[in-house]
């Protein structure tokens, strides 16, 4: 009787430890799934405010002229937003938001024949240009916030705001910039620049 008790008992220690093993594989799942939804939600978010798109163009410019991808990412949601068809009122267009005869100087620099500005929607040949673009005034100032001031207000207002004390105690770089709207596009793109550079550093992890 005593050994048919404790094979009852060692039958119900059984069963409990399976419950208990089942209950925690339980707990694990929930957990698991509400950090999947956390997750997701936080990367929809992120995404909301900060897109991530055409990053194989984005890569593939950014290593051609040397350039940081979070600085092209950062340029393209502070032009556009990354809308492709987007035109400004003064008539800058596309992802990069380029003009018409700034385009036609820059496609002709990197050798794109046959360019139409009507090509100026598609991300391929709107990255290429402006991240070419930004190439050449990165090279031109030596700064990149100067080479974003010139991407925003022109080559010329930041070569006469250099040669100007009251905006550049240098002559290489600038200490004010007179434009506010110049101002805040440079603050806004050095600063979407480090969030772009956080989100592609944990891109990379996955």
């Amino acid at each position: 009787m005593a050994l048919h008790l404790s094979y009852k008992e060692i039958i119900s220690t059984i069963h409990m430890k399976n419950k208990k093993q089942k209950n925690l594989t339980k707990v694990i799942l929930i957990i698991i799934l509400c950090i999947t939804i956390i997750s997701v939600g936080i990367i929809m978010l992120v995404n909301h405010f900060y897109p991530v798109q055409h990053l194989d163009i984005v890569f593939n410019y950014s290593e051609i002229y040397d350039l940081e991808p979070e600085l092209i990412l950062a340029v393209i949601h502070a032009e556009s937003r990354f809308r492709e068809s987007v035109v400004s009122r003064a008539g800058a267009s596309g992802l990069m938001q380029i003009m018409p005869d700034t385009a036609y100087w820059l496609a002709e620099r990197i050798g794109l024949s046959d360019f139409d500005y009507s090509q100026i929607f598609a991300p391929e040949i709107n990255i290429h240009l402006g991240s070419y673009y930004l190439y050449t005034l990165i090279m031109h100032f030596g700064d990149i916030e100067t080479a974003l001031a010139a991407y925003n207000a022109g080559r010329g207002n930041v070569s006469r705001w250099l040669n100007n004390p009251d905006y550049s105690s240098d002559g290489k770089t600038l200490d004010y910039i007179p434009f506010p709207e110049t101002r805040e596009y440079v603050r806004r793109v050095m600063e979407n620049k480090r969030v772009y550079y956080i989100i592609l550093r944990v891109l990379n992890t996955f």
